[in-house]
């Protein structure tokens, strides 16, 4: 990893020595953790191992403790939101968070507000209809009467919209069917050859590590196993033992 008087132009994300707290409860400890360009990176772990916490701090909707985080070198652990959204990153949320009573070409639209180059904007709705043709048939839909794996479809191409530089993604195969998730995996994995950067939360451990290059295992606020993806995967027990304490 990197350091402050070192910056490595190849790292993304750069995320040292976190701490965050919830009152008398620490979810993150001395966490640190990086995301180079092009790659995708899981965090694995069981609920309440402290990965949305993560996801949250790098967008700025929580502060940390203690610790720092960086976006291609650059501090923004002490930006609002919006400026942190302003600078490249875009976090899709678990639970989706849609307009419910936009439609899902208007939840797209807000996802780019921020843009700039509005000539484009247009161009990348439609590559991303490409993506999930099923959008451009619902595109004049109310977003909230969409099934879930459409709800999860629209909140990518939301955050996509914005043309990040950092995706930030928080369970999206929560509460959807299998062949959905497969659907929407299969997509990501299309993003990713593009070179879009991603950092994952995912509860899936066989679908997080197909598709990523990296994991890190939480387990209660601290890493408990990190290495390459492909290694993860033929070390499944291993994985299993970080991410809950037992054997398969």
């Amino acid at each position: 990893m990197a350091t402050a008087d070192h910056i490595d132009t190849d790292e993304v994300l750069g995320v040292r020595g976190l701490t965050v707290t919830y009152g008398a409860v620490t979810a993150l400890r001395d966490l640190s953790i990086e995301v180079r360009r092009g790659e995708v990176v899981a965090l694995l772990g069981a609920n309440g191992a402290g990965k949305s916490t993560m996801l949250r701090t790098i967008s700025g909707v929580v502060r940390p403790r203690a610790g720092e985080v960086r976006l291609e070198g650059d501090r923004i652990d002490g930006l609002r939101p919006s400026q942190i959204v302003a600078r490249g990153v875009a976090h899709s949320p678990e639970g989706r968070r849609l307009f419910g009573s936009l439609t899902v070409a208007e939840n797209l639209r807000l996802g780019a507000a921020q843009r700039r180059d509005r000539e484009n904007v247009e161009a990348d709705r439609e590559r991303l209809y490409d993506l999930f043709p099923i959008l451009r048939e619902r595109s004049q839909q109310q977003s909230g009467t969409l099934s879930g794996g459409e709800q999860q479809m629209v909140a990518l191409s939301r955050a996509l919209m914005a043309r990040p530089r950092l995706l930030l993604l928080d369970e999206p195969s929560l509460g959807i069917a299998p062949l959905i998730v497969q659907q929407i995996f299969a997509s990501l994995a299309e993003l990713k050859e593009t070179g879009v950067t991603m950092l994952l939360v995912e509860q899936n451990i066989n679908v997080a590590l197909g598709l990523a290059d990296r994991a890190y295992v939480l387990r209660t606020g601290e890493i408990s196993l990190e290495g390459p993806a492909a290694d993860l995967k033929r070390n499944y027990e291993e994985v299993a033992a970080a991410y809950l304490g037992v054997r398969r």
